[in-house]
């Protein structure tokens, strides 16, 4: 039976995405913990890094959603797949706030071109009846990947962080850029359809038994911005990563200081976390296109919150347990939702510059979760005060995504009604 090549596709970004999620986005936390420890930087320094890596959606984000609606994905994701290489590479030789800043924006531009944004883009224009499940399994890869966080934690210590980087540099390239290259713009270039169904028609549908058409509603970017929906599925986005980010760049960091924990301990803590992300995955995998994904997602924002608060106030490993399993749930779940709502309610067509625009929203939260966990908790001396505020501002975006109803179809594409008699 042949496999249809959607699911190559699900399969390579998969891939890239379990690369990324091991050497980088989920061990961050354990770079930065090594380096205000070895170098004496602040949280907020630090923190200002991981805020510059979460700018690249404001930065390149619209620019690129454009390039990906007329030219695809694959030649971004080659480029943004050796970019991310070199950018480990790059950072293996840090020795200085400048440079370290500066590995931060090659590092920006590596995980824009080859990340979740066009993976993303490119596997929504694969499928659609199907379309939560294969965003899932990218996901999928995603938290596998920060499973093996502790592989990278265990490097840092026994080898030192530098050839641990490095290695991971070599690595992302020589396995990510194949990867890469599996990626094709659209099916019906290629002879096939959306989600691999027949491209005739079906005995079934011969004698009459006509399956239903497709009801999928194609917006263009600018009706898709005059829409509510977009702006507040954007904002509860934002509000989700402010949890998502904090967590990534600080919770290694706050286990150290508060509870402490050793790097690679607290590193096992993060493995647990992502192992209920998976589950997540898969849960969300069965139920996303069964479900409607704005009530999910507004549920998974508490559980975010109350996941949040459950780190900051640990006073054993029952709280750090629960930390693991309501943030790794929610992050499952809710993760691959937030690209296929918006293609639920707004199509395939412009999809890459929709994401493009909600991106720079969603950066917002994703900038302003590490910056304000660094600031206050230098300022107080540890992130409790910090991680609480965050917890209850993503509890806010809960609202946000219950008002997220399906936007009725663009004027163009509505009936006329008639004048009256």
């Amino acid at each position: 039976m042949k496999i249809f090549y959607g699911w190559k596709m699900v399969g390579a970004a998969s891939t890239l995405q379990f690369l990324q999620s091991m050497m980088w986005y989920q061990a961050f936390g354990a770079y930065a913990a090594i380096l205000m420890e070895d170098k004496g930087w602040s949280k907020t320094a630090v923190a200002g890094g991981a805020a510059l890596q979460s700018m690249e959606g404001a930065i390149i984000g619209p620019i690129l959603g454009g390039i990906l609606d007329k030219f695809g994905s694959r030649g971004v994701i080659r480029f943004g797949t050796i970019m991310f290489g070199v950018g480990l590479m790059v950072f293996s030789q840090v020795d200085s706030i400048p440079m370290f800043y500066g590995t931060m924006v090659l590092m920006m531009f590596g995980c824009s071109m080859a990340g979740y944004f066009p993976l993303n883009v490119g596997v929504i224009q694969w499928f659609e009846r199907k379309r939560a499940r294969a965003l899932s399994m990218i996901s999928l890869g995603l938290g596998i990947g920060g499973m093996c966080v502790p592989l990278v934690a265990w490097c840092i210590e026994y080898f030192g962080w530098r050839p641990t980087a490095f290695g991971c540099g070599v690595l992302a390239i020589a396995i990510g850029y194949p990867m890469a290259c599996v990626f094709r713009r659209r099916p019906e270039d290629f002879g096939e359809v959306v989600d691999g169904g027949p491209s005739k028609p079906s005995e079934h549908e011969r004698k009459g038994h006509r399956t239903p058409a497709r009801t999928e509603v194609d917006f263009t970017a600018r009706e898709a911005f005059r829409t509510r929906a977009f702006w507040l599925l954007s904002g509860g986005h934002a509000l989700a990563l402010v949890v998502v980010s904090a967590v990534n760049a600080h919770a290694i960091n706050h286990m150290r200081i508060s509870l402490g924990f050793t790097i690679a301990h607290a590193a096992t803590i993060i493995t647990v976390m992502t192992m209920f992300q998976v589950l997540g995955v898969l849960i969300g995998g069965y139920i996303g296109d069964k479900v409607e994904k704005r009530l999910v997602a507004a549920g998974c924002m508490w559980s975010h919150a109350i996941g949040l608060l459950m780190l900051t106030y640990a006073t054993g490993m029952s709280m750090l347990l629960a930390f693991a399993v309501l943030h790794g749930l929610a992050w499952g779940v809710r993760g691959p939702f937030m690209q296929a709502i918006r293609a639920d309610y707004f199509g395939r067509t412009a999809i890459g510059s929709i994401l493009g625009i909600s991106a720079i929203i969603a950066s917002v939260g994703q900038v302003s979760g590490p910056l304000l966990a660094g600031v206050l908790g230098d300022a107080t001396g540890n992130y409790q005060l910090g991680f609480t505020v965050l917890a209850f501002i993503a509890a806010g975006g809960s609202a946000l995504f219950l008002a997220a109803r399906r936007p009725p179809p663009p004027p163009r594409l509505r009936p006329p009604t008639s004048a009256p008699a």
